[in-house]
């Protein structure tokens, strides 16, 4: 897929990999439309980007008036791709969440990217070319300690991207789905990053995340999971579940053990 031909709706673009993306895919000559809840954040990233090869919508997407307000932009901008990268953070252990907002990260990472999806779709399916990315998580195909909400948020978007991507086969969409590992962004509050320091757990750069992405899209690779043992780890836990329980207790050890967890526990949201 070349991406000089694409016009892309992206979500979450004011984020860490977000802005990342949105750098790289207007070197390759992509036009975007940068979708975020942050209005000034939006346009200044416009504005570095050029005014010809972005523009923004400041919506949220967890509201019906903020999918038709990106439908409506999307039909102007004659979209033919759509990223779903916009997330929110969850990290610490269950018992400490706050109900309301479970809700609230179900909400943002799973049901508003099919929300948005199914608004756009009519779009897509009239172009020559399309494709819509979904941006998981390692997190999301593996259970992990400390990530049992956002994980589960991301299990299902997992799901929904291959149960989309087989639905559409015989279409001119093809759906992709992108599981980057632990990155090096604002998105992960500090009992997240002590956690990662406590179990040696390796950060990407976004913008290596970023052309992960870029060549994915490009090659056309339904599902991609980024760095080792992650990868492996992934593939593991699909056919053995159980077979990761004795690794991953050192991460549940770890969780217990963290000072920052019992004051820092919550989930954060990463206005994108």
């Amino acid at each position: 897929m070349r991406l000089d031909r694409s016009r892309i709706v992206l979500t979450g673009a004011a984020g860490g990999i977000g802005r990342a993306l949105a750098r790289a895919l207007v070197e390759r000559g992509a036009s975007l439309l940068l979708v975020g809840r942050d209005p000034q954040g939006l346009e200044q990233l416009a504005a570095e980007l050029g005014g010809a090869s972005a523009m923004a919508v400041a919506a949220d997407l967890t509201q019906p008036r903020g999918i038709e307000q990106v439908r409506r932009a999307a039909e102007r901008f004659m979209a033919s791709g759509l990223i779903n990268n916009a997330g929110q953070a969850a990290f610490g252990r269950f018992i400490e969440a706050d109900p309301a907002e479970i809700g609230s990260v179900v909400a943002t990472n799973l049901v508003a990217p099919m929300q948005l999806t199914v608004a756009l779709l009519p779009q897509l399916l009239a172009r020559d070319e399309a494709f819509v990315l979904n941006v998981g998580s390692a997190a999301g195909c593996i259970g992990l300690p400390g990530q049992a909400v956002y994980g589960a948020s991301k299990f299902g978007l997992h799901g929904f991207s291959q149960a989309l991507r087989r639905e559409l086969a015989d279409t001119r969409v093809r759906v992709l789905h992108c599981s980057p590992r632990a990155t090096d962004t604002a998105f992960n509050g500090e009992a997240a990053r002590a956690h990662q320091r406590a179990t040696r757990t390796h950060v990407d750069d976004p913008a290596r995340v970023a052309l992960a992405i870029l060549r994915q899209i490009e090659r056309g690779m339904p599902e991609h999971t980024l760095g080792f043992p992650e990868r492996l780890a992934v593939r593991i836990n699909g056919a053995f579940p159980s077979a990761l329980d004795g690794t991953l207790a050192e991460r549940a050890r770890a969780l217990a053990a963290c000072p920052c967890t019992a004051v820092s526990t919550r989930l954060k949201e990463v206005r994108s």
